[in-house]
């Protein structure tokens, strides 16, 4: 049991790592924009939100509570709605934004004011993700990808292959249609490779006690939000660093672009809501 906790915690800090790379996500283009002002602490925060929300969708995902994806199916719309208003606000104030290269690094902004629109970073990263359904289903085929992978690999996973793959069934159920294919491509990546996988994959019949599952769904549910913080953390860090070594028109036509972006993220949740409301009633 205790190599099956190190294994899926380590996947899961590096899985929340790696997956959170990507610059196109709400979240990525807001720590970038606001790394670029200077305002490390603000991105440090809106990091912190999003790993909340983070943290309780994979724990949904991974310990198997399809049932309240069945309660949250119908309010999906309307959070798609109250999701485009928010990237709406968000991207239009980015691209309203204007840079003052030379006095980023002012001590003198830091009244209370700022302050407290500091901290409030903090709840616009767990309102972003809050407010994005789709991360669901990304964070589901996320951690079914890694989890199938490392079982394919032979490491232990303290059960949670097989209960991913049941819960990929059940959403796949409520869907009505095949969302995630339940034989992931991993498996037979590593046979065709031949990269030491000879045998058929043995199922675990390892016998655990009732509250294991609960324990290391939480345990990867808590690493993967961990390791996404780390890389953002870093991102941050390393943006705020070398952002004066970056032309200001440059700089201000990049954040004006992720701006656009995230607006044009609330465009497409507006469709997407207005399809299931009138298309697939």
């Amino acid at each position: 049991m205790i190599e099956s906790v190190i294994t899926i915690s380590i996947a899961g800090i590096l899985a929340g790592f790696f997956l959170s790379m990507p610059i196109a996500g709400p979240i990525s283009i807001l720590i970038t924009s606001n790394a670029l002002k200077g305002r490390l602490r603000y991105c440090n925060l809106v990091a912190l939100g999003a790993s909340f929300t983070d943290f309780g969708y994979v724990f949904v995902a991974v310990f198997g509570l399809t049932r309240l994806y069945s309660l949250y199916k119908p309010a999906i719309p309307y959070m798609l709605l109250a999701g485009a208003i928010l990237f709406f606000l968000l991207g239009i104030k980015l691209f309203r934004t204007r840079l003052d290269i030379n006095h980023l690094e002012d001590k003198s902004h830091l009244t209370e004011k700022i302050a407290k629109r500091e901290r409030g970073g903090f709840y616009t990263g767990l309102m972003i993700n809050a407010l994005n359904p789709t991360l669901f289903i990304g964070v589901l085929t996320s951690s079914f990808f890694v989890i199938s992978l490392l079982s394919s690999m032979g490491f232990h996973t303290g059960g949670l292959a097989a209960r991913m793959d049941q819960n990929v069934k059940e959403i796949n159920q409520i869907e009505g249609n095949k969302l995630i294919d339940t034989q992931p491509i991993t498996i037979k990546q590593f046979e065709d490779f031949h990269i030491g996988q000879t045998e058929e994959i043995q199922p675990d019949t390892t016998e655990y006690p009732s509250y294991f599952h609960l324990a290391i769904s939480t345990c990867y549910a808590f690493f993967l939000s961990v390791g996404s913080i780390i890389w953002f953390y870093l991102m941050a860090f390393l943006i705020v660093r070398f952002r004066t070594r970056i032309n200001v028109k440059v700089l201000s036509v990049f954040i004006k672009s992720l701006g656009a972006i995230l607006f044009s993220f609330g465009i497409y949740f507006v469709f997407v809501a207005a399809k299931i409301l009138f298309l697939y009633k």
